[in-house]
């Protein structure tokens, strides 16, 4: 076991956990922060995304021991209410089916965004790239993330 202090959704937290658990582990059995998901276990699929220090990565297979001093933010941090651009064009665009991935699935595009506030569609395609849906919503997703760009407010 090891003390680490990290940063997240804001506030300063201090853990002791073993150095190789993974980030997502860590947020769902030891923060109680539920909304990251566990998916593949192998960073592939996108369901576990997070923002380190504002970009997208994979909590599944990033040790706590990596991110230490570093801001993270999960989904439950994006917005207090639910009203960051993203999450309002997911509703308006009826994104969700299952539900399963749209964490992972606005994380990876509100980061997007950031870096890119008027993506092309190959932008989107790139960055949402890794993101899996069983549902198969990619043309809803691509039409929400033009929606939030379009919005101003990323």
């Amino acid at each position: 076991m090891a003390e680490f202090n990290v940063t997240i959704n804001g506030e300063k937290r201090r853990l002791e956990v073993d150095p190789n658990t993974p980030l997502l582990w860590v947020l769902r059995d030891h923060l109680n922060l539920p909304g990251t998901k566990y998916g593949c276990g192998v960073a592939q699929c996108g369901a576990c995304t997070v923002h380190l220090n504002g970009n997208a990565v994979r909590s599944c297979q990033l040790p706590i021991s990596a991110v230490a001093d570093n801001e993270i933010t999960t989904i439950e941090g994006l917005s207090e209410n639910g009203d960051h651009p993203v999450q309002k064009a997911w509703l308006e665009h009826d994104v969700p089916q299952c539900g399963y991935c749209q964490a992972g699935q606005i994380m990876s595009a509100a980061a997007l965004l950031k870096n890119n506030p008027s993506p092309s569609d190959e932008d989107i395609e790139n960055g949402m790239n890794g993101n899996i849906c069983r549902c198969g919503t990619y043309t809803r997703i691509k039409a929400a993330i033009k929606s939030a760009s379009d919005s101003k407010l990323v």
